[in-house]
């Protein structure tokens, strides 16, 4: 597998491979990326000919790197006589620092030559190739090298400029250089993108979207950023560095939609690089106690663009909240429906349960009411169109037959939902998890309209809806000789069997009744679905698992935090904590950045978990995950104007102590501390066997 490098700011990144290059291969796609679009495809440094070999790439930061490079291959390391060193910052635009160093004693005459090109691709294209409607264009001057690329009203355009001058044509730049003995030579390519409209104006100017920035301003942003975050210590070094790498992540993955232009999480690089429903909120409400900030943007966005139609290409009905946003070709184009697309069950849930969570969190009942009008129609979407079948559950069918999503729930691949044997049920389908989505917005919308809407008969309906929806739920979806809630139901009302980790989500909505819930968190830490890294997408033993499938048969973080969560719901804490320490010993061995999944090999296989061959990373709702995860530790748990403090640490994992965390209190520190080895042994004898086996403080700011 082709090792590459990310830098990225939020709106624009780059990805390249380590010698930092962009390889127009469509094997991956490197390239300098913008709103969906592809401005650089060709960036490929050469000295006399010859590509350079990486002895070290150092990551910087999040929007920085440097690679130091010889001519040749390795072995010809000990007798180079010339080296190079690419230094690079991204911050809206791309700017490369390229120096060229002699290490003899004898003048150095050579050819130093930069590739330089774009296809101006969709991301779609890249994943599906097919020819651009219009040709690209060069312009060149001494110093500079104009790329663009328009299709009616739809213009792309790269400049690329150097700070000396060099023979410039319209696939590059070529400088002949003199270095004299034992010293360097040097430019600085500066990359500008252009995303502009039908008046030749760049859309972002017209927003006001800063594009252009330093990598000095970058820096005093990321300090500002975990400044105001939570302050972690902790005994355990893994978890401090996992929590570390998952702020900086997110402060990453900041993202200026054109739509508002508001700041919100994009989803993961490379593909996601964009707002999608169902994951900023779920990273929204698993970094809810770090960073309340990113979440009134979010909800804004999601608001601004509900459902208000029924579009079949879209997959739009009134009161549904959008899939996906693209800015690309082929949506602007219609060719693909992302302008934008609502195909998602359970995005509509999930905007009342954050926009509720969000109050209970930080006390501003400001967007409660602000969007009461949305959160209604979104509760109402669940009643009505949602409902497909009209047996008072949520169920999803495209209405797109040629580019919808075929699954509409989080595990959206072609094969994420199949009975037992490994068949594909028919459509519509009803997936359990949305059902105890939409029962926990249920309560959660009857808490808002009790409280904040003035309207008790309809928070009285709704707590009434809600109870039906349980009892229904837990007599339809439960199969006796398996002990499980099955996957989904089918169109004729059957259970889709296979056993699968959504059970856990179960748990988190609070759908499932108490008597059963041990039942569910034996299943979810038992051999079939349990690695020993995580919990497995599908159960092994069900005819599609498949360790290294998508979503069926990989682990999640993500999956596994919302699971972690709904079992100390439910009082599981040991369970819980299981998991917690599982998935903070794997980030481990992904230097703390927990990827978008990694393989369902059994841990008693591997000695570390195995890489998911094109997982995204950065992942918003991966680094969202250690935040849950320390919540769930840490036993955090807003109430009325209080925050509720009830540890629950994994063995070995020593103290954590988070301090500074806001809310509608103020300022909260915490601490937890797990049991040693001796003090374990102890409770096993004595007679406060069932006693905390953590402790915490708090204060109030």
């Amino acid at each position: 597998m082709k090792q590459l490098v990310n830098i990225l700011d939020g709106n624009t990144f780059l990805v390249s491979d380590r010698h930092g290059d962009i390889d127009p291969s469509p094997d991956f796609p490197t390239g300098l990326f913008s709103y969906d679009t592809r401005f650089l495809s060709v960036w490929q440094f050469t000295i006399d000919g010859q590509r350079l070999h990486p002895l070290s790439v150092d990551d910087l930061q999040y929007f920085e790197s440097r690679f130091f490079l010889v001519p040749g291959e390795p072995t010809h390391y000990i007798d180079a006589k010339v080296s190079a060193i690419r230094h690079r910052t991204i911050g809206g635009s791309f700017t490369e620092n390229l120096t060229v160093l002699n290490h003899t004693n004898d003048v150095a005459e050579l050819t130093v030559r930069m590739e330089m090109g774009s296809d101006f691709a969709d991301i779609f294209e890249i994943k599906n190739p097919t020819a651009k409607r219009e040709p690209v264009t060069a312009e060149t001057s001494d110093s500079q090298l104009v790329l663009s690329y328009r299709r009616d009203e739809f213009h792309r355009k790269t400049v690329i400029s150097s700070t000396v001058a060099g023979i410039v044509d319209e696939r590059g730049m070529t400088f002949e250089v003199r270095i004299p003995p034992h010293g360097e030579w040097g430019t600085r390519l500066h990359v500008e993108t252009f995303v502009l409209g039908a008046q030749g104006r760049d859309f972002r100017e017209s927003l006001k979207i800063q594009h252009v920035r330093s990598g000095e301003d970058l820096r005093r942003e990321l300090d500002r950023w975990l400044a105001a975050a939570p302050k972690l210590s902790c005994d355990n070094p893994s978890l401090g560095a996992t929590y570390q790498r998952s702020l900086v992540d997110l402060a990453a993955l900041r993202y200026t939609s054109i739509t508002m232009a508001a700041e919100l999480v994009a989803a993961g690089l490379p593909w996601f690089m964009t707002v999608f429903g169902r994951d900023s909120m779920f990273t929204c409400l698993q970094a809810l106690p770090f960073t309340p900030q990113l979440i009134p943007a979010t909800l804004g966005t999601l608001a601004y663009t509900q459902g208000s139609r029924v579009d079949d290409f879209r997959d739009e009905e009134p009161g549904k909240v959008l899939h996906e946003l693209r800015y690309g070709e082929s949506a602007g184009f219609e060719e693909q429906p992302h302008s934008p697309y609502y195909g998602s069950a359970d995005s509509t849930p999930l905007f009342v349960i954050l926009l509720d969570e969000y109050e209970r969190w930080t006390g501003d009942a400001t967007l409660v009411k602000a969007y009461e009008l949305e959160a209604r129609a979104a509760l109402a979407w669940m009643d009505s169109y949602g409902d497909l079948l009209g047996t008072g559950y949520i169920w999803y069918q495209t209405r797109n037959r040629n580019t919808g999503l075929v699954n509409q729930c989080w595990k959206d691949s072609w094969d994420a939902i199949s009975y037992h044997d490994g068949r594909l049920p028919a459509f519509p389908r009803a997936t359990c998890e949305l059902q105890g989505y939409a029962y926990d917005a249920k309560i959660r919308g009857a808490r808002m309209a009790r409280l904040f809407w003035n309207d008790p008969t309809y928070a009285d309906r709704l707590e009434e809806d809600a109870a039906a929806l349980k009892e229904r739920f837990n007599r339809d979806f439960w199969i006796a000789d398996g002990g499980y809630y099955a996957l989904a139901l089918d169109p004729d009302g059957n259970h889709v069997d296979a056993l699968s980790s959504n059970i856990g989500h179960l748990l988190w909505s609070g759908i499932v009744d108490d008597e059963r819930a041990a039942t569910i968190a034996e299943h979810l830490l038992g051999p079939r679905l349990f690695s020993g890294w995580g919990v497995r997408t599908l159960a092994t033993g069900s005819g599609r698992y498949n360790p290294l499938g998508y979503h069926v048969g990989t682990v999640w973080p993500f999956d596994n935090s919302i699971i972690a969560w709904g079992l100390w719901r439910y009082g599981f804490r040991h369970e819980a904590a299981t998991i917690s320490q599982a998935m903070i010993e794997a980030a481990e061995y992904f230097h703390g950045r927990l990827p978008e999944a990694f393989a369902g090999y059994d841990r008693r296989r591997t000695t570390y978990p195995v890489e998911y061959p094109t997982a995204c990373s950065p992942q918003a709702w991966s680094a969202g995950t250690p935040l849950l995860l320390l919540r769930v530790m840490l036993g955090l748990q807003p109430h009325d104007d209080h925050l509720i403090i009830d540890p629950a640490l994994p063995h070995g994992m020593g103290r954590i102590e988070l301090l500074d965390i806001p809310g509608r209190w103020g300022l909260l520190d915490t601490l937890g501390r797990s049991r040693t080895t001796h003090e374990s042994e102890q409770s096993r004898v004595s007679a406060a066997a069932h006693a905390p086996t953590t402790s915490a403080t708090s204060r109030r700011q």
